[in-house]
């Protein structure tokens, strides 16, 4: 339950030593120390990022199905893009050409 971000120590997990991991109360705490440490919210830029991160993490570790359709996932998002880039770099080129 507990996460380390990379590049840090986890300096607070003598705090949880000796408690009930299923204590709902222990849960709560973890839960909220975790979300202490990870501050950015998701509307920012480096929150995004995290989730990107948190994405291609978890598709790495998926099999079968899941990975399928994190590749999937992941190919509608560049078509997207290029379909995208492709339509402003038209647009550009028909103005200036006239």
């Amino acid at each position: 339950m507990l996460r380390v971000e990379r590049g840090e120590r986890d300096d607070q997990t003598d705090d949880l030593d000796g408690l009930d991991p299923e204590d709902p109360e222990v849960q709560a705490f973890a839960a909220h120390r975790d979300r202490m440490r990870r501050p950015n919210s998701e509307a920012t830029v480096e929150g995004m990022l995290r989730g990107v991160d948190d994405f291609a993490q978890s598709a790495n570790r998926a099999d079968g199905h899941r990975r399928l359709v994190a590749v999937l996932v992941v190919a509608l998002i560049l078509l997207g893009v290029l379909y995208t880039i492709w339509n402003a770099l038209a647009f550009v080129v028909t103005t200036f050409a006239g």
